[in-house]
């Protein structure tokens, strides 16, 4: 190769890694975006509304018996009734199945985009990281961020802990990337509902736990099963609010790999816990969009 031939591949390489770092802070500022839409609407939740109009209703209601005022028993009645009815909304449902839908696509999209200009044919392995609790000297700080490392080919090496801790984005040996999980921010509710680092969870305990708390206590999806096996943990979603993700008319191939981010969220928790690389070996959709299954498995070392 000649030195002009270096040069132009030099020049040529630079503004690819400008381009995908662009697109990657344009990825974060959507996240934020979202965050604070979603802790806006948790500031003011339903049962609160209810109880000040409730409070402020029965509050009327004595003051119009006292004062003997039918105008001030009316507006207590209405208060009152209103304040019952805010203990039955539930609108944070619809910001979860709106908004968190939207940014999702805009996340997938933007690695569909990336893959296919580095021309990669790997999977995806979502490596742990060190617990929250243990020290480490600031050059191995990025050890402690969870990552998913996507391969350009099908069968690499893991990069070292050194290429971790560096946080890099383009990898070289082994080559490929390394971003944050699209699950990452649900991984850090559900270490919410659990109450504690799931690097302190055993695995046999997350797994009877997760179903319950995605269900009921963060309502993203109507069902969840798991199962375990020495090497594969089965899962599969009944009515996920991010089923719209893996649609024909999406045409997203980046969801198929990482998983959507549920299945993401999922394999961040298992990673943690079993303090192994994951990968989603495979997954199956039904035609109707409705169940979505999927097949975790160990990277051994």
């Amino acid at each position: 190769m000649s030195e002009k031939e270096k040069v132009e591949s030099s020049f040529s390489e630079l503004r690819t890694t400008k381009y995908l770092v662009e697109r990657i802070r344009e990825l974060q500022s959507e996240i934020e975006s979202l965050k604070f839409e979603l802790e806006r609407s948790k500031r003011i939740p339903s049962e609160k509304v209810g109880v000040t109009l409730t409070t402020s209703g029965i509050t009327v209601l004595v003051l119009s018996v006292l004062s003997e005022s039918q105008i001030l028993a009316f507006i207590g009645l209405s208060l009152t009734f209103w304040g019952f009815l805010f203990f039955f909304i539930k609108p944070i449902r619809y910001v979860k199945g709106s908004l968190l839908d939207l940014a999702a696509t805009s996340t997938y999209i933007t690695v569909d985009r990336i893959v296919n200009d580095l021309k990669f044919k790997g999977r995806s392995y979502y490596i742990p990281p060190y617990p929250k609790d243990v020290y480490l000297p600031e050059y191995l700080r990025g050890l402690k961020e969870m990552v998913v490392f996507i391969s350009a080919d099908t069968r690499p090496e893991m990069p070292s802990i050194e290429e971790i801790a560096k946080s890099k984005f383009l990898l070289k040996n082994p080559n490929g990337i390394c971003i944050s999980p699209p699950g990452l921010g649900l991984l850090n509710q559900i270490e919410r509902e659990l109450r504690e680092d799931v690097t302190k969870v055993d695995l046999e305990t997350l797994l009877e736990r997760l179903p319950q708390i995605i269900t009921e206590s963060l309502e993203l999806a109507k069902e969840v099963e798991m199962k375990r096996d020495k090497k594969k943990i089965y899962v599969r979603i009944d009515d996920s609010i991010y089923k719209n993700l893996y649609k024909r008319e999406q045409n997203l191939k980046s969801v198929h790999f990482l998983g959507c981010p549920l299945a993401s969220a999922i394999a961040c928790a298992i990673a943690k816990a079993s303090g192994k690389i994951v990968t989603i070996e495979k997954d199956n959709v039904s035609t109707d969009f409705q169940t979505v299954e999927f097949w975790y498995s160990f990277v051994e070392d």
